[in-house]
């Protein structure tokens, strides 16, 4: 299959051969949905938790008799009842981690990068490096090659210095190296700007 490389001016400025392999992919809902689930749950930072009795901070001693003083009986300063005491139910920190094998990763992302071709939704370029870090001229660039409403991620071998640089300030715009790829990006993103320098580092990656 081929794919037009597309020029600074817009226009077509030659070809970039996939393998017939990647570009037959059919899409798997159910695979991207896994790994899309696991890719949210991997990222959250499982950092709730509390304190129960056994956990709060104070003395084992018993506050007072437990008769004769006319208050009503306790054993301890801990107690939920008790204001600064432990909590009766602790939300336990718990580990959200989904794992999803090698093989099943790189089927998902066959999946999603060859349903982005078929949309229409990838941009084949020479290169992703500004000659300047100048956002307004970038964003002309970006014009030319389609980038209008929705969003766009920019993918490269490596992220350029002047491409972050001047990409950073454009909403819905978004940089990124291979090494950064991950399937929530290039499913929530409207269009896709790969160098075919990139796009076939990605293909030999996804075999």
């Amino acid at each position: 299959m081929q794919l037009a490389i597309t020029g600074a001016d817009g226009k077509s400025n030659g070809e970039v051969q996939i393998a017939e392999e990647l570009a037959a992919t059919e899409f798997n809902s159910g695979l991207v949905h896994q790994l899309v689930t696991a890719y949210l749950a991997n990222r959250r930072g499982d950092t709730v938790g509390g304190k129960s009795r056994s956990m709060v901070t104070g003395t084992g001693a018993k506050p007072w008799r437990q008769k004769g003083t006319g208050r009503a009986r306790a054993g301890t300063v801990k107690s939920p009842l008790w204001r600064g005491g432990g909590k009766t139910f602790v939300a336990d920190d718990r580990h959200h981690r989904q794992k999803v094998n090698r093989k099943m990763h790189r089927a998902g992302m066959r999946s999603i990068v060859a349903e982005l071709i078929r949309q229409g939704r990838v941009v084949v370029v020479d290169s992703l490096a500004p000659e300047t870090p100048k956002t307004g001229e970038f964003f002309k660039q970006l014009k030319a090659w389609g980038f209008g409403q929705g969003s766009m991620l920019l993918m490269d071998d490596d992220i350029h210095d002047n491409l972050l640089l001047a990409s950073r300030n454009i909403p819905k715009v978004t940089a990124q190296s291979l090494n950064e790829i991950n399937p929530v990006d290039l499913v929530g993103n409207d269009q896709v700007v790969i160098t075919a320098s990139a796009l076939k580092t990605l293909e030999e990656r996804l075999q």
